[in-house]
């Protein structure tokens, strides 16, 4: 769910998180093996990689699974050829939605997304439709303890971020996916800390679609929870902009 403040949105999502930490190591050892297999299993040597490891550990993924993901990915064990397949359209008030797939059979995938569409009274829309309404980005989200919004800025900035947004919680800084590792690694380097688990690279919204209505807001959660809940899926971008009253509200539900 996409609010006013991005740091509301991963506070709506890390109880459901908690309760899919399997479902997340799958995901991860996905990507894993599949950036293994690009860039190569040393990840002093796979910025992208050593990007996800950093991710795993910090949803305390075991290092045998990690270990595993990369071997597949190398070819050191055998593993599934993965696809990765893209599916757009509509939910509840125009709202609209980018599903990412990683499958190694993409007709299971494909009827499985396309049967929680329709359970949600949608169906797929042409492919470029919606996306051309995203732009990609790297994402890193800063909580704001101990840390100014002058030091945050200089460090991110100086490494090749694109812009910094603070709002209540944290700061939100934005960089092309070319710089993403090196924006991550200057962080680190100057002791501040950043949510791994919820920064990444991955789809933004050019245009925001504004919901006032919590049945409707309530029901295009239900449908990205239903999504997000299939074993094929990565992620699911949307645009969908709510108040903050709204957010809270189904926080609380």
């Amino acid at each position: 769910m996409s609010g006013h403040s991005k740091w509301a949105t991963i506070k709506h999502k890390k109880g459901a998180a908690d309760a899919k930490r399997g479902k997340i190591f799958s995901k991860l050892a996905k990507e894993m093996t599949v950036v293994a297999k690009q860039g190569g299993g040393d990840p002093g040597n796979n910025p992208t990689l050593r990007t996800l490891i950093a991710k795993g550990k910090s949803v305390n993924m075991p290092n045998d699974n990690i270990e595993r993901a990369i071997k597949k990915g190398t070819g050191e064990l055998a593993a599934d050829v993965l696809e990765e397949i893209t599916y757009e359209g509509y939910a509840g008030g125009g709202v609209g939605l980018v599903v990412k797939v990683l499958t190694d059979n993409k007709n299971r995938a494909a009827a499985e997304v396309r049967n929680v569409f329709k359970k949600n009274n949608s169906d797929f829309a042409t492919l470029g439709s919606v996306s051309r309404n995203f732009e990609r980005k790297g994402t890193i989200m800063i909580p704001s303890q101990g840390v100014s919004e002058d030091q945050v800025m200089e460090v991110a900035l100086g490494a090749g971020a694109d812009d910094m947004v603070t709002e209540e919680g944290g700061y939100t800084v934005t960089c092309q996916p070319s710089s993403y590792s090196a924006v991550c690694e200057a962080l680190e380097k100057a002791g501040i800390a950043f949510d791994q688990e919820n920064s990444r690279v991955g789809l933004v919204p050019v245009a925001l679609t504004a919901v006032n209505d919590i049945a409707i807001a309530r029901s295009v959660n239900k449908f990205i929870a239903a999504l997000e809940d299939l074993d094929d899926i990565q992620d699911v971008f949307t645009n969908m902009d709510v108040p903050d009253a709204i957010s809270d509200a189904l926080d609380a539900e």
